[in-house]
């Protein structure tokens, strides 16, 4: 599979993430098939993208012509049947028995020269690809939240992905408007390594009283980050960053610098899941 080629992108996927993916996919000219097992997710999916679109319209950076053709390339769809793409990208849960059996179904149903990209924070290609048909065509293609606005894009080849394959995922990531780097195949990969301590130290000082949530924020931006710990776990999801934290410390065999914070599980118990539920480390009133 070839850049030319692609003609078709699936997304599985209607989260915060997949949505995303499927708007800039549409963007730059595919037609597009954005899957959910859940019916209701699609329709605040179209309203998350819309409501993005409107945004740049009113910015002068899209026209409203332009709005109305990237809505109409897209296909929200929770039968499964519909995932027939040239290239299929995965962005559900950090979880790789979830992610293997709607990899496994989606494999199922198309020829085996279909391009399957991961858009997994932290979870081994390899890992996925061994226990899916071809994995030859398995690569990792992970966005970041907002998918619409971030420019970087991690391509990560597994122990079998062809030098093809990545190299059409690379090209593809251009194509898409973003900036890809080629990253090894490593928990985390490059950004998400790093960055884990970011969260997982800040937890660690708010565990430990030496300073309060919104402290921490304002001294992180002070010091030059565009965002606090605490405000950018909000933005991204308090489940979502509690889950890659997860896979992570148990991808590096418990190493104690990767350890999950106490207080972020219960947050995530509780669904205070950041402004996707109107309430995480902070409050958002609508």
């Amino acid at each position: 599979m070839q850049l030319p080629d692609i003609k078709k992108i699936a997304v599985i996927g209607a989260g915060v993430m997949g949505s995303g993916i499927a708007q800039v996919c549409a963007a730059a000219g595919y037609k597009t098939v954005l899957f959910d097992v859940e019916p209701d997710a699609l329709p605040r999916a179209m309203q998350q993208i819309e409501k993005n679109l409107e945004t740049a319209v009113k910015r002068n950076k899209l026209s409203a012509t332009a709005k109305q053709q990237i809505i109409k390339r897209i296909d929200a769809t929770s039968f499964f049947g519909d995932l027939k793409a040239d290239f299929i990208i995965e962005a559900i849960v950090e979880d790789l028995t979830i992610k293997l059996e709607a990899l496994k179904q989606v494999a199922a149903q198309n020829p085996p020269d279909v391009i399957l990209a991961s858009n997994t924070s932290s979870i081994p290609i390899t890992r996925i690809a061994a226990r899916l048909p071809h994995p030859q065509r398995v690569v990792g293609m992970h966005f970041f939240n907002p998918a619409h606005l971030m420019q970087l894009v991690e391509i990560i080849s597994g122990q079998e992905t062809t030098p093809q394959v990545a190299q059409t995922t690379f090209q593809l990531a251009q194509k898409l408007g973003k900036t890809p780097v080629m990253a090894k195949d490593s928990p985390g990969f490059i950004v998400n390594r790093v960055a884990r301590h970011f969260y997982v130290e800040a937890l660690k000082i708010l565990e430990e009283n030496v300073a309060d949530i919104a402290a921490i924020d304002d001294l992180a931006e002070a010091s030059g980050f565009k965002m606090g710990p605490f405000r950018l776990m909000d933005l991204i999801g308090v489940d979502t960053n509690f889950a890659v934290t997860r896979s992570m410390y148990e991808s590096f065999h418990h190493e104690p610098r990767f350890r999950p914070s106490r207080i972020q599980q219960q947050k995530v118990e509780a669904g205070h899941w950041g402004r996707k539920k109107g309430i995480g480390f902070y409050h958002y009133p609508e």
